[in-house]
């Protein structure tokens, strides 16, 4: 499979490149674009957090406290919080995602498993929606897609790397067609992520209609 520095440097090239089209000639904001930039490289990494190697998980973990509060900033101010409240939401979001997320994902999940999945990918797309709340749709699909391109980035890296192309035929290694799946073996793990995504959409609905 793509080594971590191999992933981060694809979603992040993708990121600038995402960040470019969005500000010309799709006519976003340059601080828009900046942010989907962001989002790609970040979603680039994310299918990195079931892996059994300790540095994807550290550093997720520590993107993931910073990301999450700060997607969640203009949903907390359109409700109209306090500014003491927001930054008191905030502090709490990002240390239960920091440490209660985070170990309660690393004990859920396996390498491999449903969160390297097509399902998932849409999952993520559509929290980054959801969070950051506002009237401005475009911007939340913009973002949201920023987030899915760095995810699928990453799954079709995973499958690039898991042929060998030495030699006159290329050859299946066993981690094919791990990534870029749509449900696995375990039928409680397809289960529950197709049930978030349902969820998800069922709220992005309802998002829609309001």
């Amino acid at each position: 499979m793509a080594g971590f520095r191999t992933h981060i440097t694809v979603s992040g090239g993708l990121g600038v490149a995402y960040g470019a089209v969005a500000v010309q000639p799709l006519g976003f904001t340059t601080e828009a674009g900046v942010l989907a930039a962001l989002l790609t490289g970040v979603g680039g990494m994310l299918p990195d957090v079931d892996s059994d190697n300790s540095v994807p998980i550290r550093e997720m973990s520590h993107l993931a406290s910073v990301f999450v509060p700060m997607m969640m900033l203009p949903r907390l101010i359109q409700v109209g919080l306090t500014r003491e409240t927001i930054l008191a939401t905030l502090l709490v979001a990002a240390i239960t995602v920091r440490f209660v997320m985070m170990y309660v994902f690393r004990r859920l999940t396996v390498h491999r498993g449903m969160f390297h999945s097509i399902p998932a990918m849409l999952i993520a797309g559509l929290a980054v929606y959801l969070a950051y709340g506002g009237p401005d749709r475009p911007l939340r699909w913009l973002l949201a897609g920023s987030v899915m391109l760095g995810f699928l980035s990453h799954l079709v890296l995973d499958e690039v790397y898991a042929v060998d192309w030495q030699g006159l035929t290329p050859r299946l290694k066993p981690s094919a067609g791990s990534a870029l799946k749509l449900y696995s073996r375990s039928r409680l793990a397809t289960a529950t992520c197709y049930a978030l995504l349902g969820s998800l959409l069922y709220l992005t609905l309802l998002d829609h209609l309001s």
